[in-house]
């Protein structure tokens, strides 16, 4: 993966210097800004020296309208400013959520493993705009460069000693205030990840609500979360610590800078060396050094931060791929022919199996993990460690997975639904979501019309997020329609129907049968009711194919087979 953190770095510099027009721009007018706030009190002083004190109104008049002047630059550059720089922190922000969601969703997946979805969801909403924030960092450092340099061109104008002080001091300033940010940076990023795993873990229980609420397992999940939490809780506390560590030192010296421009300001005037103008401008920049040498400070931090999150989404973004992507794509049309050789994955030990156009085939597995291998290597999850899966003769491993899930849909048993209604869940996948008849059929064909009879807007009724306003059954019984609606050359199909009492999936099985017929369908299931509708079924025992018959025959022959499928 190392070797890979550079392609994630680059996408995330393209994102930030994508916005570098508006950057720019923003800089140049937060750097006029800042520069005409510094050359207010020199004008003040100016218009002490030159008007209040040789008492000359006609000057006094030039000068307040030179200060109106500057004050209506200011408030023009500070508007347009900050509105550049926060369109460039959203932008950024938005354009790395949307490449954290692309890399998520590639068909050859590796981005996802290891990490929670509450995880990575944090990675695109906190990270994201950390990252996105740099911009505006950017932009007041601009704007922070831009009134020191005005500051010390001022001061070594009204007396070179100070101005020296101001351009030899400002740099360790700010080198000390890199030299502090770093302790933050290293526990931003270790903050980050702890509240990306508590809200992974939060979200990962919140999904499971209703089945721990049923086996009474509320208490092991409280403490698994505040557990959690807890850690979480103390790396931003260690993180907040940090920050005000590193505030408060750049406070203090920021402070001991300033008394410094004072002292040596306040000598020369009592020596002569500068008129009363000029002091009042030197103590005037004196004071206003203190908002720009404060914002160097917060610069620091923001970078700090930014640097963690965007190593964090580097990470994401150059995750290797579970599959590498082939050059070739399926021929068309798509014949449906399904033939593994020779395949080890997990549990699967040189398994042969093969599928014939427009086939049903029934799959029963002795160990529920080999069913899961077979659905992973169908789906090219994941590719077998040996052997090879074939479409049409073509290994699946040369082809690009993305093309490979338009004509091969790997329907799992979860039942996991959308949010939305019905038809809308049930046309996500038709190749034409407006052919309202062929989505009725397909519901027709799954029960689904059933279950959209019993509530109370039918097919047009809202189903909450994941389908949880849905039983078991009806949940099922959806899903099994999207699968169909969707019109896969193959369709492979993981026990589809475990909610469903009998009569109902008696009479699906038939249904999808008839619905199927013509195209390759792979059922792994151990469904009697589904089994019996099949043209022929594979019994998959240790890894390996014991057996190939109708399902009534292995019955007879094998007892595996009897306590697999009725047990």
């Amino acid at each position: 993966m190392g070797a890979e953190v550079p392609a994630g770095r680059d996408v995330l510099r393209r994102v930030v210097t994508g916005q570098r027009r508006d950057v720019l721009l923003a800089s140049l007018l937060a750097a006029g800004h800042q520069g005409g706030e510094a050359l207010v009190p020199v004008l003040v002083g100016v218009v002490i020296d030159r008007a209040v004190a040789e008492d000359d109104g006609g000057a006094l008049g030039l000068w307040i309208g030179v200060l109106a002047v500057v004050y209506v630059g200011l408030s023009f550059s500070f508007r347009h400013g900050a509105r550049l720089s926060e369109r460039a922190a959203v932008v950024a922000a938005h354009e790395l959520r949307t490449a954290l969601v692309a890399r998520v969703l590639e068909p050859g997946g590796g981005a996802e493993a290891g990490r929670l979805p509450g995880a990575l969801t944090n990675l695109a909403t906190e990270d994201a705009k950390r990252v996105g924030a740099v911009t505006v960092a950017v932009m007041e450092a601009a704007a922070a460069l831009a009134a020191l340099t005005v500051s010390a061109v001022a001061l070594l104008w009204i007396s070179v000693p100070l101005g020296l002080v101001v351009l030899l001091g400002t740099p360790l300033l700010l080198w000390l205030g890199h030299l502090l940010s770093k302790p933050l940076e290293r526990r931003s990023e270790a903050e980050q990840e702890r509240a990306a795993h508590a809200s992974g873990v939060a979200a990962d229980l919140v999904a499971g609500l209703r089945v721990l609420k049923g086996i009474g397992a509320e208490s092991a999940a409280l403490a698994r979360y505040r557990s959690t939490s807890r850690a979480s809780l103390g790396a931003t506390l260690r993180a907040t610590r940090a920050q005000a560590w590193q505030n408060g030192m750049t406070l203090a010296l920021t402070g001991v800078f300033l008394a410094l421009v004072a002292l040596v300001g306040g000598r020369l005037a009592a020596q002569g060396d500068i008129s009363l103008g000029g002091l009042v401008s030197a103590v005037g920049l004196a004071l206003f050094l203190l908002g720009p040498l404060q914002v160097a400070g917060w610069v620091n931090a923001e970078l700090a931060q930014g640097r963690a999150s965007a190593a964090r989404i580097a990470e994401v973004l150059s995750a290797p791929p579970a599959v590498v992507p082939g050059p070739g794509a399926p021929t068309r049309p798509v014949r449906g022919e399904v033939r593994l050789r020779a395949v080890s994955y997990g549990g699967l030990r040189g398994l042969e199996l093969d599928a014939a156009p427009g086939e049903l085939l029934g799959v029963v597995t002795t160990d529920p993990a080999d069913a899961l291998a077979l659905l992973r290597c169908l789906g090219r999850v994941a590719d077998p460690d040996a052997g090879s899966v074939e479409l049409d003769g073509t290994a699946l491993a040369s082809l690009d997975p993305a093309l490979v899930r338009d004509v091969v849909l790997v329907a799992g048993h979860d039942a996991d639904l959308f949010e939305g209604t019905v038809l809308s869940n049930v046309s996500a996948a038709a190749p034409d979501p407006a052919d309202t008849a062929h989505l009725r059929r397909a519901m027709a064909a799954a029960g689904a019309d059933e279950v959209a009879g019993t509530l109370p807007y039918g097919a047009d009724t809202t189903v909450t997020e994941r389908g949880r306003s849905l039983s078991g059954g009806q949940r099922q019984r959806v899903a099994l329609a999207r699968a169909l609606a969707a019109e896969a050359p193959v369709l492979v199909l993981h026990d589809p129907t475990t909610a469903v009492d009998a009569v109902t999936e008696a009479r699906v099985a038939g249904a999808v049968r008839e619905f199927r017929r013509g195209r390759t369908t792979i059922l792994v299931t151990a469904s009697p009711a589904l089994l019996a509708v099949t043209d022929r079924v594979v019994l998959v025992d240790r890894g390996r194919v014991t057996d190939t018959a109708a399902h009534a025959d292995l019955v007879q022959r094998h007892e595996s087979y009897r306590t697999a499928v009725f047990a």
